[in-house]
């Protein structure tokens, strides 16, 4: 039972650390959002919110475990960065001699590297509150905010371009499948290849593209996951005769296919998404309108 008792003690200790390492993360995610930022803000609170969370549930979960554990058993903790008590009863003798045991050596080792990993985990946290992902978010948010819209998340699996453009169609003219949008954007270019052959090159040669090589283009564009661009995009225009509106944070709106005087799919482009480049996303009213002196 001392054993036990001895090995919530550390259970304990480790806890109040886990807690003061946490706080101090939460006040580098609190320094690096502006404090005018009311909508950053309110997201911080909530991820805060969750971490704690998560962390006494953690607590919760071990002090549990604990205490199915005899005491004439050895006390693994090592997945929660404490040693064994046969361990600290090593560190207890050495300690009377003056000296440093192997396990303090070792568990200052592994201390050292998960304050490091805390470290790591903090800034990456600071980087995505103040990197380019999280401006262009922000900024990409305010734009459509004046419009009283919002962003609707497409999954990034080389599909997002057909998938948004699907989405905006389910209110419209009905569902439409994202492999009959990639048929029909395929077909269309393979019937009209002077519109698109100018723009494909090589990228060994940097020739035009030959015939074979455009028919696998089209295959692929048809087939495949293959990420869909500005080609797709005047492709899909005809399709659907509609005109799409392309929002980007840092360049002008585009407008494909302004011939056509049908309601306008709107689609959000995103340089920075994902850590994976390019994506596009559709867009949704805005569930929490904002008066225009707010956006």
């Amino acid at each position: 039972m001392e054993d036990v008792d001895a090995a919530e003690d550390l259970i304990v200790k480790q806890h109040r650390k886990e807690k003061k390492d946490l706080q101090a993360k939460i006040q580098c995610m609190k320094n690096a959002v502006p404090k005018n930022d009311k909508k950053r803000r309110k997201q911080l609170v909530e991820e805060i919110a969750k971490l704690e969370a998560d962390l006494n549930q953690k607590h919760e979960q071990e002090l549990k475990q604990l205490m199915n554990i005899s005491g004439e058993n050895k006390v693994d903790l090592a997945a929660n960065g404490l040693q064994t008590l046969d361990l600290e009863s090593e560190e207890q003798s050495d300690a009377k001699h003056g000296r440093v045991s192997k396990a303090q050596k070792r568990r200052d080792k592994k201390a050292a590297l998960e304050k490091e990993r805390e470290s790591r985990i903090a800034e990456a946290e600071i980087e995505n509150l103040s990197g380019s992902r999280h401006l262009e978010q922000q900024k990409l948010s305010q734009m459509l905010a004046a419009r009283q819209l919002q962003i609707k998340q497409i999954p990034s699996d080389g599909h997002c371009l057909y998938r948004a453009v699907e989405d905006q169609l389910k209110e419209r003219v009905g569902p439409v499948s994202l492999a009959e949008l990639r048929t029909q954007t395929a077909q269309y270019m393979r019937g009209h290849p002077d519109d698109f052959l100018p723009f494909l090159t090589n990228a060994s040669t940097g020739d035009m593209y030959t015939a074979d090589e455009f028919e696998r283009y089209c295959s692929e564009v048809a087939n495949t996951a293959a990420w869909g661009g500005q080609l797709e995009l005047r492709a899909l225009t005809h399709v659907l005769q509609m005109p799409i509106e392309v929002i980007q944070a840092d360049s002008p709106t585009i407008i494909v296919g302004e011939e056509y005087k049908k309601d306008t799919v709107t689609l959000v482009y995103m340089r920075h998404a994902f850590g994976l480049g390019e994506h596009y996303n559709s867009v949704e009213a805005l569930k929490e309108p904002v008066n225009e002196e707010d956006v």
